[in-house]
């Protein structure tokens, strides 16, 4: 019985870094700066947790 295994390269260059970064800021500023009643109520408990002043 053969058995055959696929692999699988991960990219790891600068940009992709950069770019996952830049996605994670940006996800925290629209979320820890959203002012519309939805938004706050979602994120509330969430930016109080993770020590963002939000009032």
């Amino acid at each position: 019985m053969t058995t055959t295994t696929a692999s699988r390269a991960v990219s790891t260059t600068p940009a992709t870094i950069l770019f996952a970064l830049a996605a994670g800021v940006l996800l925290l500023a629209v979320s820890g700066m959203a002012q519309a009643t939805v938004f706050h109520d979602a994120a509330h408990d969430q930016r109080h947790a993770m020590a963002f002043p939000c009032h």
